[in-house]
């Protein structure tokens, strides 16, 4: 069903948000935890994250454009999902998107008492209420104070963890100032825009301000949660002398008694790029806290004493971006589209290339002949293909096709990407035929040759990567085929045989079936067919 992502309340203060860039566009898939997009509020330009997975089904805002706070940003669901009702403005189209009340119908008491206080605010006190961290949140716990009241507030600083409906969220200050009050206690819960803290000149009485609005703040007790326990921060030691190693003595470690690293979300995500633990960085920023300066000046050199961190490999990052072309633009769309529509299964085997090694050797030994494996595995499924013709069906909504001809499709690498041109009538071609066919098909393919009916009407797909060294591997199946098969390398190794270990030389294949029109055991009867062609490859000439 379909989420409706409104426009988030990422500041106390922000009435409005401007999209500054889409990180999504409509059809991208979204999981818990994607960036959606990056929304400029009246304080800063911050990262907004999806709580919900699906597809993007809509943008109601473009970049550059602004909306209020809890106005349509954003629809969410099932990849073709139907929310013509949505946007019309229907309710009945789900129950989880709510159409947004006027402004004056929304306003409550708090908001009253909220416009009564800020009248009568002394000079310099900026009241800070409850954020919507996430678009769903309706009200939020506070699970830790990492200020007191009477402690310095800086902008950027981190003044408490909120527990959200989704997660237990970081919550910057915006002000700088002296913390006056605090609204809720470690444990307690209100509703958004209830009064969290008051921030102002030291000293400021501002008893009036909190009673205001504590009246409908609806602030209430967290009983069934544990109250959370409170990270005392580490004392500074006191600094003796000048020397180096009293400046280090004078920092003090981020990790708190409970094993909490305090460190700002910059530091944090400096340190995650850079690979630094930083339980090994001492900070210098409040009560112990490590700052962005800590992590960037991090390095193996430690004072006399002290200990010695992760070795941090300086350098200039460097790239260069490629323009996708249309063959790439294509290929990912057809194999996004296969991956997450067809239920794929895979069934590996490995087979015995003893006989067909000598077949081929054989073969080619024949003036102006030369087959390959690739030509051998070819053959093979086609025959084995007209046993079972499931294998080569395809799906669609209202039926499922069993095709009695058989076309290989046989994938080729090209710069761009892959192609995939087809043998046509694979089962009727000798295996000279094949050959032949597959070696023009393919030169047209890095030529950029092949015309479009020369790559359509496939019923079964290969892809072979043994060439490459490549022992086995799965792929993505050629849709609307509902197979393919990944060959593998020919490995020599010590085999079994009538109970002695001799040198044999194998290869693994993996099937990729479609579980819509393939099922388990017709793969599996399908793969017994084949091993019979190509281990003894004689056969195939009968």
């Amino acid at each position: 069903m379909a989420i409706v992502v409104n426009m988030p309340r990422l500041s106390d203060t922000m009435e409005e948000g401007t999209v500054a860039a889409w990180l999504k566009k409509v059809g991208d898939k979204v999981e818990e935890g994607d960036i959606l997009a990056e929304i400029e509020t009246d304080k800063a330009t911050m990262e907004f994250e999806s709580f919900n997975e699906g597809t993007l089904l809509h943008i109601g805002v473009q970049e550059g454009e602004t909306t209020k706070v809890d106005a349509l940003l954003a629809i969410i669901g099932d990849e073709g999902e139907d929310i013509s009702a949505m946007l019309n403005g229907n309710g009945n189209a789900s129950v989880e998107a709510k159409e947004a009340p006027k402004e004056e119908e929304t306003k409550t008491k708090t908001e009253s008492k909220e416009e009564e206080a800020s009248q009568e605010l002394p000079e310099g006190v900026i009241v800070v209420t409850m954020p919507r961290l996430s678009d769903t949140m309706e009200e939020g716990t506070v699970a830790t104070w990492l200020k007191k009241v009477g402690d310095t507030v800086e902008e950027g600083d981190i003044l408490a963890e909120i527990e959200t409906d989704k997660a237990t969220m970081e919550f910057e200050s915006f002000q700088s100032g002296t913390l006056l009050e605090i609204g809720l206690q470690e444990g307690e819960s209100a509703k958004v825009d209830a009064l969290l803290a008051i921030i102002g000149p030291a000293g400021t009485d501002v008893s009036n301000v909190a009673s205001n609005f504590k009246v409908d703040s609806g602030a209430e007790k967290t009983e069934e949660a544990p109250k959370a326990e409170k990270v005392e921060a580490p004392k500074k030691e006191k600094v003796v002398s000048s020397s180096t190693v009293e400046k280090a003595q004078k920092q003090v470690s981020a990790s708190s008694s409970n094993g909490r690293i305090f460190a700002s979300p910059l530091a944090k995500k400096i340190a995650e790029e850079k690979g630094i633990n930083l339980s090994q960085v001492s900070g210098t920023g409040e009560n112990g806290r490590v700052v962005k300066s800590d992590v960037e000046n991090f390095t193996t050199a430690a004072p006399s004493g002290a200990s010695v961190g992760k070795f941090v490999p300086t350098g200039q990052e460097d790239f260069e971006d490629i323009t996708n072309s249309q063959m790439r633009k294509a290929i990912a769309k057809a194999l996004t589209n296969s991956k997450f529509t067809a239920p794929h299964y895979y069934l590996s085997v490995e087979f015995d290339m003893e006989n067909a090694i000598a077949f081929r050797t054989q073969f080619n030994s024949i003036p102006d002949t030369k087959i390959s494996y690739n030509d051998i595995v070819v053959k093979a499924c086609a025959l084995a293909l007209k046993q079972h013709p499931q294998v080569n069906s395809q799906w669609f909504a209202d039926k499922m096709r069993l095709n009695n001809h058989v076309h290989i499709g046989v994938a080729v690498a090209v710069p761009d990407g892959l192609v995939v041109p087809v043998v046509r009538f694979a089962n009727e071609q000798s295996l000279p035929q094949i050959g032949a066919a597959v070696k023009d098909l393919a030169g047209k393919a890095r030529n950029k040759k092949l015309t479009p009916g020369e790559m359509e009407g496939s019923t079964f797909t290969v892809s072979n990567l043994g060439m490459f060294g490549i022992d086995t591997f799965t792929s993505i199946i050629n849709q609307p085929n509902s197979a393919i098969l990944s060959v593998g390398n020919i490995v020599e190794k010590p085999v079994v045989k009538n109970g002695q270990i001799v040198v044999g030389n194998t290869m693994k294949l993996s099937l990729a079936c479609d579980h819509r029109t393939v099922d388990g055991a017709t793969g599996a009867q399908f793969l017994q067919t084949l091993k019979g062609y190509i281990e003894n490859p004689v056969t195939m000439l009968v």
